[in-house]
């Protein structure tokens, strides 16, 4: 298992990005969306926790389909879409659960990543006080304006080297900002990924934990980019603004028949929470070398066609 702690900065308070982060789901999931393509949201209501008090549960449909890239489709089953269960108790999320990610065609993969938010530039150490952290861990400060992104995700207008907000008048970031911004806050985000294949373990664990700091990266300067859109809004504006969103977004996808099976789990009473708090995994066109399948074997007819993932329940524990 490969753990690593991100820390990712911005210039909002975190009362502030609990609204900016709704909406910035919403829209990203919207314009990812096309017919028969993108995130379907199948319910999105309140939910109560024993620990963690009132929260929002939320479970999506990520229809992939052509979305994948040559390399993906030809290492993988056929994906119509996967299911994704989650719990928010903002300020504190859980955004994967070991046992929601599993695949019947990679079975000793996982990923589960907890998330906390404080109005800091970043300093408070041992956050989590987890016990699943046995030893040191890497800690990696993301910078949302200096850090570079895939170029193809790359868009001059969510740039926050030359964004500068008409409402908040934050912005443009410059270098070193994080040490004399106000607000700032910090999302702190412990990333844990465990891929049990001897030989390729380490490999896969480092090119998945690459991906999500990608994701983390583009979901958190779209959130600051687009302050002027949701700035402003109150809670219940920002969820008839996901509803609406909602609603449109299936209506462009479009009701489509699952090719995979989702399966319920039982689990104990006590939960942790988990919203989508990322956009969707930004995919390359080209495949990691130790993905790459051979070129002298074609893959077998027999590979399985159907994907059983199980569904994200209650979880005992609660930090």
């Amino acid at each position: 298992m490969l753990i690593k702690e991100y820390r990712i900065c911005m210039p909002l308070t975190t009362e502030e990005y609990r609204v900016g982060q709704l909406y910035t789901i919403s829209k990203h999931s919207h314009q990812e969306s096309e017919k028969g393509e993108g995130v379907e949201v199948v319910k999105n209501e309140p939910h109560e926790d024993p620990v963690h008090g009132p929260g929002q549960f939320t479970e999506k449909r990520v229809h992939l389909s052509s979305k994948l890239p040559g390399w993906a489709r030809a290492v993988t089953p056929r994906i119509f879409y996967i299911t994704e269960k989650a719990w928010n108790y903002y300020p504190y999320t859980i955004t994967a659960d070991s046992r929601s990610l599993q695949c019947s065609f990679l079975p000793k993969f996982s990923i589960y990543i907890e998330t906390k938010y404080e109005d800091n530039c970043g300093d408070s150490e041992n956050i989590f006080h987890s016990d699943k952290i046995l030893g040191d861990h890497e800690v990696s400060f993301l910078d949302i304006a200096f850090d570079e992104i895939p170029e193809r995700y790359y868009r001059s207008l969510e740039d926050p080297r030359f964004f500068s907000s008409a409402k908040t008048g934050r912005g443009p970031l410059r270098e070193g900002w994080r040490q004399h911004t106000q607000p700032i806050m910090c999302s702190y985000k412990l990333v844990s990924v465990k891929f049990e294949v001897w030989g390729l373990q380490t490999r896969v664990e480092q090119f998945v934990h690459k991906v999500i700091r990608d994701i983390l990266l583009i979901g958190h300067r779209q959130a600051f980019t687009w302050v002027d859109e949701w700035c402003g809004m109150t809670m219940e504006e920002v969820r008839r603004y996901e509803r609406e969103t909602q609603e449109a977004t299936n209506e462009l996808i479009g009701l489509v028949a699952p090719t995979i099976s989702v399966s319920e789990v039982g689990h104990p009473t006590a939960t942790h929470s988990a919203p989508a708090s990322a956009p969707s995994t930004p995919l390359g066109d080209e495949a990691p070398d130790f993905l790459a399948p051979p070129k002298t074997r074609p893959r077998k007819k027999s590979a399985p066609e159907t994907l059983t993932l199980p569904a994200l329940g209650e979880r005992a524990g609660a930090e």
